[in-house]
């Protein structure tokens, strides 16, 4: 299986060690972030597809980026997503 993004776009930066354009190491792992994200949001629309991407965000690169921060931003999409759906 191809481990590769298809969003793995190619840019003037390509050369540098370290890619934070096409590769920052905070959504690295067996799985691209941004693949998941595709993945879990197909079928859903509007707040809930943004909602349910930037949680996913979040918490995919809470322990490699902003530790504690990463996962209250990820809690407050997760509470609207409750809150548009009626809870």
């Amino acid at each position: 299986m191809d481990t590769k993004s298809k969003y793995n776009y190619h840019c003037e930066y390509d050369e540098q060690e370290h890619d934070n354009v096409n590769s920052p190491s905070h959504y690295q792992g067996k799985v691209e972030c941004i693949d998941c994200i595709e993945s879990a949001t197909a079928g859903l629309n509007g707040i809930e597809a943004f909602c349910t991407g930037n949680a996913i965000k979040y918490l995919y690169r809470w322990k490699k980026k902003n530790g504690i921060e990463d996962l209250k931003k990820a809690k407050y999409y997760i509470d609207k997503i409750i809150s548009v759906n009626g809870e």
